[in-house]
């Protein structure tokens, strides 16, 4: 097993912008709409306020949901206009996806929450129910990654 570093894909001064961006855009979520910006939270939030589950202030709450999806769509073509995006590489069956879907949607209700919500957020105000979530959501990756390239032979 090597573990050489592939420089090629070593972007540490995109990945630093891409961090300080994604917390200025958490702490303005947090600091002006009193919101945490949990992926998972606020998509479902979107989804039941479509649906009629948020009752009174859904107008209001469909609004703020709906600039903050339309955030994550519009950022990869604003990106291109500074440089080009790299090729998508998608090393699995349309089956493995849809069940690596489903188990994450799983595992987000049982968490109350995502990588995000916790990890970004949740740690960032010292929960440690957030804590706890990363630990088992990062757990749960690197047993999967084993699992999948070095015992079932991936």
């Amino acid at each position: 097993m090597s573990l050489a570093l592939d420089f090629a894909h070593f972007t540490p001064l995109a990945s630093l912008a891409g961090g300080l961006l994604i917390g200025a855009a958490a702490t303005l979520l947090v600091l002006g709409n009193g919101r945490i910006a949990g992926i998972s939270g606020i998509v479902g939030g979107l989804f039941s306020s479509m649906f009629g589950g948020l009752a009174g202030a859904a107008r209001g709450e469909r609004a703020w949901r709906l600039a903050f999806v339309a955030g994550l769509f519009a950022a990869p073509w604003l990106w291109r206009l500074v440089a080009p995006l790299p090729a998508p590489v998608i090393a699995a069956s349309p089956v493995t996806l849809i069940v690596a879907g489903l188990l994450v949607g799983v595992g987000t209700r049982y968490a109350s929450g995502c990588t995000s919500g916790h990890g970004v957020c949740g740690i960032a105000r010292g929960s440690l129910r957030s804590v706890a979530a990363t630990l088992a959501f990062m757990a749960a990756g690197f047993a999967t990654v084993y699992v999948v390239r070095h015992l079932a032979g991936g």
